[in-house]
């Protein structure tokens, strides 16, 4: 390999509340080129255009201004561009705040771009398709807080052209968020789709953070990792022509290898060999891996066709609230107390769906440690002797979802026997929903900062 035309780039975060002490090795020992922090789901999406209309000042992550004070100053002296969409529903505010933040710290000179153009809920209309449920817009009943399509490199690229030292967006497609700073580095040319499609495969690979690196692997007895308390984040080794060795730090927990590799490559994707994104139709039937021991594996060949004509957009709307109460039942006879404690609550909130205009907000409830992650698809039978039952309601009103939390929590007494350890919570919810726009009708802009 040619060391000298390699581009290093890490992973900082593969989710909105990712580790923090990881990616600040990556910035100490990693020598890194630039650290993508990828912070955005649909879930923290939606929950950002809430938090925003709450107050206009805020919609960004809410552990960006922890992160920014930790790795700023490691990144200047290193010379590590960081790029992330920590802005979630509010780049703008999230990039004033981090320039705010460094001229606290003392960093002269620190450009700060704040990307956006995201939102595209002008686009939509009524009668505007929606994937999941397959309806309508105007069919859902449900107020929508926003839209905002994935954007590609191209969104990114004026902000490196531009110097950014920090770049800060809103819903960018994960793998952009890498491959962006690679194909400015090496002056890929953005029709060279099996070219972009290997640089997509790396930005793929990387943007979840430990999980290439054994976390979301390990399976004690079966997937043995080692130190996984102390897990370190993935960082690339990249060539001109695409190729790239993932490896982590020599000294940091977890592994790489070709097991590694494979499930983290085939993650979150349907079809290997057309994997839509908003800069390539990457190929990943194609790729070769070796690995060259030391958790270090050689991943090329990863190929790509044309760019696809629409841009696939998440839609948020506000799911009223979610109530949610639970009750342990122990002992033996313990699963059919709970399963008779479940069926009374259903059977108490059906009483009361007059007072809440003829029905209620849909009802789950699960016995936790019985059947509740597989409950909707199998009922399983069990002796289990330790079960907590869990009910939980969408609902539109505050005394709606209180009466669920009453029911539950009149067990104690009500019956059945032996019920203990009740607790019960009401939060704000949020629902989210795809679909597409053409790609030319979204306009990517760019604001910069300085310190």
């Amino acid at each position: 390999m040619d060391t000298q035309n390699i581009f290093r780039i890490g992973t900082g975060a593969g989710f909105s509340s990712d580790r923090l002490d990881p990616a600040l090795d990556l910035l100490r020992h990693g020598n890194l080129h630039a650290m993508v922090f990828e912070c955005v789901g649909e879930r923290t999406l939606a929950f950002g255009h809430r938090d925003r209309c709450a107050d206009p000042n805020r919609g960004y992550n809410p552990l960006l201004e922890r992160r920014m004070r930790a790795v700023l100053p490691l990144a200047q002296a290193a010379g590590t561009r960081i790029v992330t969409n920590m802005g979630v529903a509010n780049p703008r505010a999230a990039a004033l705040r981090t320039v705010e933040i460094a001229s606290k710290l003392g960093l002269k000179g620190l450009k700060v771009a704040a990307v956006t153009g995201d939102e595209v809920s002008h686009l939509l209309g009524p009668n505007s398709h929606l994937m999941e449920p397959n309806c309508k817009l105007s069919e859902t009943g449900r107020e929508m807080l926003a839209a905002n399509a994935y954007l590609g490199i191209d969104a990114i690229l004026p902000a490196i052209e531009a110097g950014a030292d920090v770049i800060i967006t809103g819903r960018v497609a994960d793998p952009s968020l890498f491959l962006a700073p690679i194909a400015q580095h090496f002056g890929w040319d953005l029709d060279d789709w099996p070219i972009l499609g290997a640089g997509t495969a790396v930005g793929h690979l990387l943007e979840c953070g430990a999980q290439v690196t054994g976390g979301y692997f390990a399976d004690p007895g079966y997937k043995e990792v080692p130190d996984l308390a102390h897990v370190g984040f993935p960082l690339a080794e990249v060539t001109a022509m695409g190729s790239a060795t993932i490896t982590k730090l020599p000294n940091s927990g977890g592994l790489v290898d070709q097991r590694t590799i494979k499930e983290q490559l085939l993650y979150e994707v349907h079809d290997p060999t057309a994997y839509l994104t908003p800069d390539v139709t990457a190929d990943f039937s194609t790729v070769s891996l070796s690995d060259t021991g030391g958790d270090r594996v050689m991943v090329g060949q990863a190929g790509g066709g044309r760019r696809p004509d629409q841009l696939k957009v998440t839609v948020a709307f506000d799911g009223g609230l979610l109530a949610e109460a639970e009750i342990s039942y122990a002992g033996p006879g313990a699963v059919g107390r709970a399963r008779l404690a479940g069926e009374i609550v259903a059977e108490r909130m059906t009483d009361h769906r007059t007072d809440f205009g003829g029905s209620n907000g849909p009802t789950r409830i699960d016995l936790i440690g019985v059947s509740a992650l597989h409950a909707s698809a199998v009922e399983y039978a069990a002796t289990a002797q330790d079960v907590r039952l869990r009910c939980a309601m969408r609902a539109s009103s505050r005394a709606e979802a209180d009466l669920l939390l009453w029911e539950v929590e009149a067990l104690l007494c009500c019956g059945p026997s032996a019920g203990g350890g009740y607790r019960g919570h009401v939060t704000p919810s949020v629902m989210t929903y795809s679909t597409f726009v053409d790609r030319e009708d979204v306009k990517p802009a760019l604001e910069m900062f300085s310190t």
